[in-house]
């Protein structure tokens, strides 16, 4: 899923990681393995908002889903992995 820049900082706002922004050097890369998406890296490696159902209708949700594990004690290579949903959700509306 692509944030919007609003979207990006909701979401830095529930989830402690780093956004990778759209002119990061690795971002095609990451865009050809895993599809168009807004990056975030945290302590755990690489994650990305997957859209998902919410209970109330008129809301906009997603789930943190981890992509690639860190596989140095540096956190400078990533490990890719099967989708691994983390249980992290993420609301997208404003609070009014």
């Amino acid at each position: 899923m692509k944030l919007n820049s609003a979207q990006v900082e909701r979401t830095l706002k529930q989830f402690e990681a780093q956004a990778l922004p759209d002119d990061h050097p690795v971002v095609p890369q990451l865009a050809s393995m895993f599809g168009d998406h807004t990056f975030f890296l945290d302590s755990g490696g690489l994650n990305v908002l997957e859209p998902t159902e919410a209970s109330e209708p008129n809301t906009s949700i997603g789930m943190i889903v981890n992509l690639a594990n860190w596989s140095d004690e540096t956190l400078t290579k990533l490990s890719p992995h099967e989708p691994e949903p983390t249980g992290v959700i993420v609301s997208l509306e404003s609070k009014h």
